[in-house]
């Protein structure tokens, strides 16, 4: 039988409800069993000290790639990575693995391949394809949190887009049990490229996907969230300020429409993406920096609904980046926007990211609870278990200190791939703990002790497979 364990610390921040404050926290068989509002150093198993004691982050938007394409990442070195930046739970994409998670047997052999060692909590989308459909309601049974789509061409073949007639037939699935069905929200409006202007400049690239394509789109999934009222759509990655009086109307409407946003989005403008650097090319894209005041401006009026990572790297040599050394496919253009895989590598590095920017911009800490912890939970059917600090829940917590200084060092990051955009950014925040269901996972302080840790991080796994129940309450 397990023995009960305690959490204390000078700052505490239990919920997004409530203050910073001292607090100790009792655990025992992996949940919170008891709240003491006061700092209780003496006899403590693990003591924060003065710095902030919070919920672990949950980002609901990873691409593992494993099975399949481990190459470009795998659940090891995610979920390390993830560990590292205070996340303690992380719901992988459907795509790029091969198979992608779009039948029972693909989810099925996803979650045995995670064997492998998990160490935060991981669970999956299912995906929603032409032909699946009867899938789908089987997927949710086995676990799968929802589905996603694509409304445009996903850049792997074995996960293509579907059109409205086959989302009606997914969604009249889904209505049986109401599942959520998320959105890559960008359709095709006639834009290409201008053969005539350099690949390597990103504004090239930039002006082929204009806010027009995912204009168009959200119009259709406001259309078919008015149709199917009892599914939860959700749009991912949301880049165009430009539909965000489709958005605001449609949740003024009441219709059960969610929406995130990406560190990236938020952080970084078009004008300052230098000439070559494909690792900042992601779809949809970054944008100027008016579209993000904006974007800021729909996350502290409510209505982006959360934050999330979409880490999708690659291995360098599809990012035909001048890192290869020249290392890239015959006939490709190093530097080449236009031609290089997109997807950006941010998993664990979103807190400091988020927290720095933010905070010039008003943020506050319970701010940062709300949209990287509670309601990615909620959006993953995880706010029983996950999200806050509060008796029955999981004891998943993150030790970080919002004031310390943390320059980003690409070297030193944990995700297979090192190539990001954010290599030798200046942060505020340093996490130095992060515990999964009572157990520290990361300790930067246990990074040189080869006897019991591993760079920092426990040799034994801590994280476990996520096929629990859907629960989406407040």
């Amino acid at each position: 039988m397990s023995q009960e364990t305690s959490f204390t610390g000078m700052r505490v921040l239990l919920s997004s409800a409530s203050t910073v404050g001292p607090a100790t926290i009792y655990v025992k068989a992996g949940k919170v069993t008891r709240i003491e509002n006061e700092y209780l150093a003496e006899g403590a198993t693990f003591d924060a000290g003065p710095r902030l004691l919070m919920a672990g982050v949950v980002d609901s938007h990873v691409h593992i790639n494993q099975p399949g394409r481990t190459q470009w990442e795998g659940v090891v070195t995610a979920s390390h990575a993830a560990a590292s930046g205070g996340v303690t739970t992380i719901i992988d994409m459907p795509l790029n693995c091969i198979p992608s998670t779009v039948t029972v047997e693909a989810y099925e052999q996803k979650r045995e391949s995670f064997a492998d060692g998990m160490w935060v909590d991981v669970g999956t989308w299912g995906g929603v394809v032409p032909g699946n459909a009867d899938s789908l309601v089987p997927m949710l049974a086995e676990g799968a949190r929802g589905f996603k789509c694509f409304l445009c061409d996903s850049g792997v073949d074995e996960f293509p887009p579907v059109d409205e007639a086959q989302l009606r037939v997914a969604m009249t699935e889904l209505k049986r049990v109401n599942g959520m069905l998320m959105f890559h929200a960008e359709m095709e409006t006639g834009a290409s490229v201008n053969t005539a202007d350099d690949p390597t400049d990103y504004t090239t690239f930039l002006n082929s996907r204009p806010p027009a394509m995912e204009v168009r789109a959200i119009d259709l999934v406001v259309k078919m969230c008015r149709e199917f009222a009892t599914v939860p759509c959700h749009i991912v990655h949301l880049s165009a300020a430009d539909a965000l009086p489709a958005i605001r109307a449609a949740k003024a409407e009441g219709l059960p429409l969610t929406v995130e946003t990406c560190f990236h989005y938020l952080t970084i403008s078009a004008e300052e993406v230098p000439t070559c650097s494909t690792e900042y090319k992601c779809c949809p894209p970054i944008r100027g920096q008016t579209n993000r005041d904006l974007l800021w401006e729909a996350v502290l009026d409510g209505t982006i609904d959360f934050i999330v990572s979409d880490h999708s790297p690659c291995t360098p040599d599809l990012k035909l980046h001048p890192c290869c050394g020249g290392k890239i496919a015959q006939g490709a253009t190093e530097g080449d926007f236009v031609s290089a895989w997109g997807g950006i590598a941010s998993v664990g590095i979103g807190l400091p990211l988020l927290w720095t920017e933010g905070k010039r911009r008003g943020l506050s800490l319970q701010d940062v609870a709300r949209l990287v912890c509670e309601r990615t939970a909620k959006h993953a059917g995880l706010s029983d278990r996950k999200g806050q600090i509060a008796v029955g829940l999981d004891a998943d917590f993150v030790v970080w200190d919002p004031e310390e200084n943390n320059r980003i060092d690409a070297e030193k990051l944990h995700f297979r791939n090192k190539l990001t955009p954010y290599h030798e950014r200046s942060c505020k925040g340093l996490v130095h703990q992060t515990i999964v269901r009572g157990s520290t996972a990361y300790d930067i302080s246990q990074v040189d002790n080869s006897d019991t840790w591993e760079n920092g991080f426990s040799k034994q796994p801590c994280g476990q497979w996520i096929d629990s129940p859907i629960s989406r309450s407040q």
